[in-house]
């Protein structure tokens, strides 16, 4: 079998290569080169040091390795998503589109389709049931990112791997420790996928700048104090604001008069809700509910949070609707809810917040 390996020369996707090795693979191994756009060009964000790992990681396990540029694509994709996003003052998840529509979509049109499957570093599984591959949570719950993969297609998640889905991350660690990778060590990398070296703020403000504006206490109309754009906060939002007396949390934005509308307190009424209305939605292996009434028993994510929330979803027309056994926190139009069954083990699919 001829697999692909994405790497990124962090420890997880290191000891997919280990583990692929020991199950009697011979994976060609795979770093994708993307950045950010400046007056120069493109910024290379994957550093050298990544590259010298990888290069050590592939010498050690005598595999082929390919570095693949796909700057533009990322740019035209997931870059231009994002700063859409925020400008119409969304919260958008660049993580999820990259998946979508970089390592599983460009990347396989480009180089994968050559290969059998896909092998990535993420925390998730692959269940077959009567013939059809469905994605399904990771053995670590903390780490589990099967939310970042709920837009994928059923194509694309038929043809992945996940070696290190049924380890927790302690494992990985000591499996890259016993073995001596070069990355057993290394800190996980934070930031917008592939761009992990970038900071959430500043990546927003290199192209939509700064624009000062309100924040105003939504209970009062009260000024309490000023923000650098309406951009740089989310629904939800409770570090990051500057002022004292807190907890304070960004309720709703009024992107038009640049105004953050805040509250205090961790149970004020405005910080939660019980319904979901997603649009878009789409499944990744295949519609199981079809044109149903009534009501299905569901678990879900509106976050990336190793905790699922319990409920139902209905369905009018095109529209799903999740109705919250819980009161939620944070809930961000341009987020998505990912939907699971009701045990929480197979991930369904996912429409967009609205």
């Amino acid at each position: 079998m001829e697999i692909a390996a994405l790497v990124s020369g962090g420890v997880d996707s290191s000891v997919v290569v280990h583990q692929l090795k020991e199950s009697g693979y011979d994976p060609t191994l795979f770093y994708i080169k993307i950045g950010m756009e400046d007056e120069h060009g493109y910024i290379d964000c994957p550093s050298e040091e990544d590259i010298e790992l990888v290069t050590l990681i592939a010498k050690k396990y005598g595999c082929r390795f390919e570095q693949v540029s796909l700057h533009e694509e990322y740019w035209d994709s997931v870059v231009k998503y994002t700063i859409d996003s925020v400008k119409r003052g969304l919260t958008p998840n660049p993580d999820m589109m990259c998946n979508k529509l970089i390592k599983f979509g460009t990347f396989e049109k480009k180089w994968g389709h050559h290969f059998d499957k896909i092998a990535t570093g993420h925390y998730a599984t692959t269940t077959e049931i009567d013939g059809e591959v469905w994605l399904s949570t990771s053995k670590d719950k903390v780490k589990d990112q099967t939310y970042f993969l709920g837009q994928i297609e059923y194509m694309q998640v038929a043809k992945l791997m996940f070696p290190i889905g049924n380890l927790l991350k302690s494992e990985v660690r000591q499996i890259a420790i016993d073995s001596g990778l070069p990355s057993a060590k290394r800190k996980d990398s934070q930031g917008i996928c592939f761009l992990g070296k970038v900071n959430y703020n500043d990546f927003i403000g290199r192209y939509l700048g700064e624009k000062e504006g309100l924040i105003v206490e939504l209970e009062t109309g009260n000024i309490i104090g000023r923000h650098k754009g309406y951009w740089y906060h989310t629904i939800g939002q409770r570090k990051g604001l500057g002022l004292s007396g807190g907890p304070w949390f960004v309720i709703k934005k009024d992107i038009n008069r640049n105004i953050i509308y805040v509250s205090k307190g961790y149970d004020t009424k405005y910080q939660y809700g019980n319904v979901v209305n997603l649009q878009g939605f789409s499944f990744i292996t295949r519609d199981i509910w079809g044109d149903f009434e009534g009501e299905r028993d569901i678990s879900f994510k509106i976050r990336h949070t190793p905790e699922f929330t319990h409920g139902r979803i209905t369905k009018v027309g095109d529209m799903y609707s999740i109705h919250s056994d819980d009161p939620i926190q944070g809930i961000a139009a341009g987020q998505y809810g990912v939907i699971y069954d009701e045990a929480g083990k197979l991930c369904l699919g996912s429409g967009m917040i609205i």
